[in-house]
């Protein structure tokens, strides 16, 4: 039996655990040795702080996002999206600074930025309380 958030992924391999010592070209500078976030973590659109740092790991797990684009544009353009590779895992929603979920889309509710509501910017499993994704290509660093 499929997973109840299977359809948010597409298909490939199972998820490989967070891997912290791997920089991956998106990441460099980013990650510490421990694996955590060096640097604080922003709205790309408004420059709200949404992460501390230190406060994520560094993740490698492909999950399809929708596009980044205003409601109008998102209605009228229908489905689609990005598949993105390397995420912040957050593990305690505590954590955030400064982060808004949507409404349940089947069993995900997708991170955007709380001030400015661009986004997604994330990915969380209603199955898995402990994860949140937040896409490194969605966000910007100081």
């Amino acid at each position: 039996m499929a997973a109840p958030c299977a359809e948010m992924e597409p298909a490939a391999p199972p998820p490989s655990p967070p891997a912290p010592r791997a920089a991956a070209p998106g990441s460099a500078g980013l990650v510490c040795a421990q694996g955590r976030n060096l640097r604080a973590v922003l709205c790309q659109r408004c420059g709200s702080r949404v992460l501390l740092p230190g406060t994520a790991t560094f993740a490698r797990r492909e999950l399809l996002l929708p596009a980044m684009r205003k409601k109008a544009a998102a209605a009228a353009a229908g489905g689609g999206g990005d598949v993105l590779r390397e995420h912040w895992l957050v593990r305690d929603m505590f954590s955030f600074e400064n982060v808004g979920f949507t409404r349940d889309v089947g069993n995900v509710k997708f991170l955007v930025c709380a001030d400015c509501e661009a986004g997604p910017i994330g990915w969380h499993c209603l199955d898995d309380k402990d994860s949140f994704y937040v896409a490194l290509e969605r966000v910007a660093h100081e």
